[in-house]
């Protein structure tokens, strides 16, 4: 991994952002991320790795929006597919003190950015994301999507869905990326609650449309936790997730019984049969 700090040229703000068969979707990541209120210099590693369409391509056709701004728009193309291989050629070719970890199907608000790079300056290791929006298009993930952004995790903490950041004191927390199925969870829990920080300025990450999506995705998420509790005992510490009492959960199910009703559905069938070894993308 590069160290910035050795490089006054260096830009503020790295941005690495994976990217596997996201064609119909990276177009609209990367206009949002160009029209950020942030005034220092960024540069944006997209990482296409194992795509079958054009996704290089339509990240390589915003590139003169970010030229325009004195940005780079950096592309890499991957022949093997796997996140945790493209956020690592990303981390390889990334020379921000800051470095940004964004989803493809992400679209971040103007002030994100700078609000991150913000909270970031704090001395000493630290961890940032903004406020998620859970967007969905059908009539059941808007229904678990509505439940699922009330409950205390999401409410009270600073979960990181799809878009994460940290300092170059924060980086150091780890080498090289595991091999892991949850990537945000694994380096959220690489610090203490205290190191992290929540901003204001939202963003909109996308879930699964449809239950059997839902439920394969959730079958995942819970896969993902098991494996670091597994392996990375010691991160648990670092585990600030906050109960969720029954009378807090009826208080939920009477204002809302169809959100109530989809997500304790989905939490069912993700019980009824165990994790397989397949991969499932977040939406």
């Amino acid at each position: 991994m590069s160290d910035p700090s050795v490089n006054p040229g260096s830009p503020a703000i790295s941005v690495i952002l994976p990217a596997s068969n996201e064609a119909a979707l990276i177009g609209a990541c990367l206009r949002s991320l160009c029209a950020s209120t942030f005034e220092g210099t960024v540069q944006v590693i997209v990482v296409a790795n194992g795509c079958r369409d054009d996704t290089a391509a339509c990240a390589r056709a915003c590139a003169p929006e970010f030229a325009a701004r004195r940005w780079t728009l950096e592309v890499i193309e991957r022949a093997t597919g796997g996140k945790l291989g493209a956020l690592g050629a990303g981390d390889a070719a990334a020379r921000g003190a800051v470095r940004v970890y964004l989803d493809a199907d992400v679209t971040v608000s103007h002030d994100l950015l700078a609000q991150l790079g913000a909270a970031l300056k704090e001395p000493g290791p630290r961890y940032a994301s903004g406020r998620v929006r859970i967007t969905a298009r059908g009539a059941v993930s808007r229904a678990y999507a509505r439940f699922w952004a009330r409950v205390p995790f999401m409410t009270q903490g600073v979960p990181g869905c799809g878009v994460f950041a940290v300092n170059a004191e924060g980086r150091a927390r780890w080498g090289d990326w595991p091999a892991i199925i949850s990537d945000d969870t694994f380096v959220r829990l690489c610090f203490a609650p205290r190191e992290r920080i929540g901003v204001s300025a939202p963003y909109d990450w996308p879930i699964a449309e449809g239950f059997a999506n839902l439920v394969r995705v959730r079958r995942r998420q819970d896969a993902g936790v098991a494996e670091i509790e597994q392996r990375y005992p010691d991160l648990l510490c670092n585990d600030d997730k906050p109960g969720f009492a029954v009378a807090d959960k009826l208080r939920l199910a009477l204002r809302d019984p169809l959100g109530f009703a989809v997500y304790t559905s989905v939490a069912l069938a993700v019980r009824l049969r165990p994790a397989s070894g397949e991969w499932s993308r977040g939406r």
